[in-house]
C-alpha cells in the first residue's frame, strides 16, 4: 500500500489544541494530489514501487522532452515533480489512480524528508561547532580550523575531515513529526513543528512504519 506522498511546505503557522486550548506552531504542507504515472514491479523492475507525480505543469515547454513523453504514454497530465515510492504490494493499484492528503490521518506520526535551506560558504566554528582560539588581544588564532594533516606519515588528508565549505541544501529527514489537522478539501495537512526546508520546497511526507494506508482511487 502507498504510505508517501510528494507535497510542498507553505510555510509556518500556529493554531490552538481543541482540548486545552494549547498554541501549536505548526507547518502547513500541501501533501498532494499525487497520481500514479509509472508501476514497477519485481519481474520487470527487479523491486516493487509507483511512481508518483505531483503539481501539474501545463507548459510542456519547461520539461525535459523525456518527461514529456514518460507521461504522455499514458495519456496522463504532465507534471513539475516525478517520485518513486518503493511498496511491498501492487495489488489494487493501477496507472492514473490518484492520492490525497486524507492519506493521513489527525493524531499520528509521519517523517518528512527535504533539502535544507542553504547557507553560503561557512567556517568550521559556524559549520561543525568548532570552539576556536583566543579572542584577546595578540592572539593570531580566533575562528580558524588549525592544523589540517600530519607531518610526513601518511602524508595525505583524510576524506571527511571537517573543514570550511558549502553549508546547507543537503537531504534532511525529521521523524516522529505529530499530524495536527488535515483540510482534505485543499489537500492541506498541518504538522506540529518544523520541516526541513524553505517555502515552496519539495517535501516527501512518509507514514511511521507500521501504519497501513487504503487504497483510494
Amino acid at each position: 500500500m502507498i504510505t508517501e506522498l510528494i507535497g510542498k511546505k507553505i510555510g509556518m503557522t500556529q493554531v490552538f489544541e481543541k482540548e486545552g486550548g494549547e498554541l501549536i506552531p505548526v507547518t502547513v504542507v500541501q501533501a498532494g494530489p499525487c497520481r500514479v504515472v509509472q508501476i514497477k514491479s519485481e519481474k520487470t523492475d527487479g523491486y516493487n514501487a509507483v511512481q508518483l507525480g505531483f503539481e501539474e505543469e501545463n507548459k510542456k515547454s519547461r520539461l525535459k522532452k523525456p518527461g514529456v513523453g514518460h507521461c504522455k504514454k499514458n495519456g496522463l497530465p504532465l507534471y513539475r515533480y516525478l517520485g518513486e515510492v518503493r511498496i511491498e504490494d501492487l495489488s489494487g493499484i493501477e496507472v492514473g489512480m490518484e492520492f490525497k492528503a486524507d492519506l493521513f490521518s489527525a493524531g499520528e506520526e509521519v517523517a518528512v524528508t527535504g533539502t535544507s535551506k542553504g547557507k553560503g560558504f561557512a567556517g568550521v566554528v559556524k559549520r561543525h561547532g568548532f570552539s576556536g582560539g583566543p579572542m584577546s588581544h595578540g592572539s593570531r588564532f580566533h575562528r580558524g580550523s588549525g592544523a589540517i594533516g600530519h607531518h610526513a606519515n601518511p602524508n595525505k588528508i583524510f576524506k571527511g575531515k571537517p573543514m570550511a565549505g558549502h553549508m546547507g541544501v543537503e537531504r534532511v529527514t525529521v521523524k516522529s513529526l505529530k499530524v495536527v489537522e488535515i483540510i482534505a478539501d485543499q489537500n492541506i495537512i498541518l504538522i506540529k513543528g518544523a520541516v526541513p526546508g524553505g517555502e515552496n520546497g519539495i517535501l516527501r511526507i512518509r507514514k511511521k512504519p507500521g501504519k497501513k494506508a487504503a487504497v483510494k482511487g
